[in-house]
């Protein structure tokens, strides 16, 4: 044990008591008002259908502290436990050569790590989201969509693990901002391919049927001069009965995606209202400036990563001997949450602000008091928190608390 272990040790104490304190908070703050309707709801969300959302989100919330600890006790076990160190064992006594060892040891650990969530994402699934009525996901479903993952991390993800460790091991001292071309390329592109290609693998999706609704949409799109390559709806009942609508795509692959779940509780107007919100982070560029911080976040990230890769306090202070490029790079991926973390509150702030400009968008595309009547029922068919707690919303939430985002559309409508 070095200083380096301390210093993890520290990091992710501070950040284990800080997550669980911000989490107490917001289970107490909604506890507290559960049996209150915030004045701006009292006429579209009853007492009753208040204290479901209350005690779903409460749910949620407890569920979560769980998989914290489990998650914190596990990545104890893979690195100053020797779990990391013993599997990278097994694969390098196989002799198969840096590239491969450690491209099948990275997918290993991710396979491993996925069995041992599984328990708890069939807690969420077929216990809490079932005990609410969301959930619509049978257990054919479940696995089959397990396998499609697998299927895709074997045939997408391990070659792409193989150039990265290529290009790691063969780039000299500039391997990590080749890495980053690499990386941000097939970025880029699985953005690009995900609706057409990926996307249909785990959806059906068709065209828009109602003609009315579509002719909103495409005069909306047309005003903008926003090309889509179609609007779709996706059979989102198929797995939950929340309901959401998102763009999706890059470039000349753009397609409009709207749950059926959507449609079946929205009017035409309120589905226009937040069609014009989620087109708002298009024209107002909120899209590439995510992007761009992205892009300079993961530069930065790997170029630190260049440089600790060559110190021995770097694998030693996390339990592991085997100084190598895969084990760099999964170390990196496992603890470089625990630092970016606290700068959640951040990112959260700018996905705030986005959001304010999305709904200011949409108010001068559409009414602004049909979207203020879309939110409602979206809160309300989610069951979302009317109530959170300003300190876990300031820290969390990417989209501003329901009853400050409706007042602010409000102040709009008047």
């Amino acid at each position: 044990m070095n200083t380096f272990s301390l210093l993890f040790m520290l990091i992710l104490a501070v950040s284990f008591m800080l997550q669980w304190y911000l989490v107490l908070r917001q289970i107490r703050h909604i506890h507290r008002h559960r049996d209150q309707v915030p004045a701006a709801f009292r006429e579209k969300i009853n007492p009753e259908e208040h204290g479901k959302a209350a005690a779903y989100n409460i749910a949620k919330s407890r569920t979560g502290l769980v998989d914290l600890s489990l998650n914190t006790l596990l990545l104890l076990v893979w690195t100053l436990g020797g779990g990391l160190q013993m599997l990278a064992d097994f694969w390098i006594s196989f002799e198969l050569g840096e590239i491969w060892t450690g491209s099948l040891f990275i997918i290993a650990f991710m396979l491993v790590s996925g069995i041992l969530s599984l328990p708890m994402s069939i807690y969420q699934t077929f216990f809490l989201e079932q005990k609410f009525g969301f959930n619509k996901t049978s257990p054919r479903t479940f696995v089959l969509d397990l396998v499609k993952q697998c299927l895709l991390l074997l045939c997408i993800g391990l070659p792409f693990l193989c150039v990265v460790l290529w290009l790691m091991n063969t780039s000299g001292r500039l391997w990590w901002l080749y890495v980053w071309i690499a990386w941000f390329s097939f970025s880029l592109i699985m953005m690009w391919a995900w609706p057409a290609l990926i996307a249909p693998l785990f959806n059906k999706f068709k065209s828009l049927e109602r003609d009315a609704l579509r002719k909103r949409i495409e005069s909306l799109l047309e005003r903008n001069g926003f090309a889509s390559q179609g609007i779709f709806v996706m059979d989102g009942s198929k797995r939950s009965s929340h309901g959401n609508a998102y763009f999706t795509g890059l470039g000349n692959n753009k397609r409009i995606v709207f749950y059926d779940t959507l449609l079946k509780d929205l009017t035409d107007a309120e589905t226009e209202a937040v069609l014009a919100h989620e087109l708002g982070h298009f024209k107002l560029r909120h899209i590439k400036k995510r992007i761009a911080l992205t892009a300079i976040l993961s530069l930065l990230s790997l170029g630190l990563l260049g440089w600790i890769i060559e110190m021995p306090w770097y694998y030693e202070g996390l339990g592991v001997s085997t100084k190598s490029s895969y084990m760099a790079l999964t170390l990196f991926l496992m603890i470089a949450p625990l630092f970016s973390f606290f700068l959640q509150p951040v990112f959260s702030w700018m996905s705030r602000v986005h959001e304010y400009e999305a709904d200011s968008f949409a108010a001068a595309q559409a009414e602004a008091e049909n979207l203020v009547q879309a939110l409602v029922k979206l809160y309300r068919e989610n069951a979302n928190t009317l109530t959170p707690d300003p300190v876990y919303s300031a820290f969390h939430d990417s989209h501003p608390p329901a009853p400050l985002r409706i007042a602010h559309l409000q102040g709009m409508s008047s």
